[in-house]
């Protein structure tokens, strides 16, 4: 069954719907590729999805192991590459709201954000970079 419908609608930009839910997002080219930058690049969204999908990892796993990370934030830098034009690197600054983590919280959160399922699906060309600020 179809999860996403995405259409071109010029000007170096697309819509995405989430077919269950109706929920849109806008791509437009970054200025460094022909565009005009006016919104999340498809290789912004990419890294987003990995910060994304790190921080709900993280939450089931705070969850199951009774730890609140509520008001952790994610701060993603995309560095690019040439030949081939692609995302090279992604660095995840993970910002702990509550810093008094003991070291046992502290494997649990991280172990799920490297194990998160877009962690996982990225070609290991790709270097990721996590680091966790508590």
């Amino acid at each position: 069954m179809e999860t996403i419908s995405t259409t071109y609608i010029g000007g170096l930009r697309t819509e995405a719907t989430h077919v269950k839910s109706g929920n849109t997002l806008i791509t437009d080219a970054p200025v460094d590729n022909h565009g005009k930058g006016e919104a999340f690049s498809p290789t912004d969204l990419l890294c987003a999805a990995l910060a994304s999908c790190a921080l709900t990892i993280m939450g089931i796993a705070a969850r199951t192991h009774n730890i609140n990370i509520d008001g952790t934030q994610v701060r993603t830098t995309k560095i690019m590459g040439d030949n081939p034009r692609r995302v090279a690197e992604i660095i995840l600054e993970f910002d702990f709201a509550k810093k008094d983590y003991t070291e046992k919280e502290r494997k649990i959160v991280e172990h799920a954000a490297k194990t998160c399922p877009v962690m996982l699906s990225l070609s290991p060309d790709v270097k990721k970079d996590l680091r966790f600020n508590y």
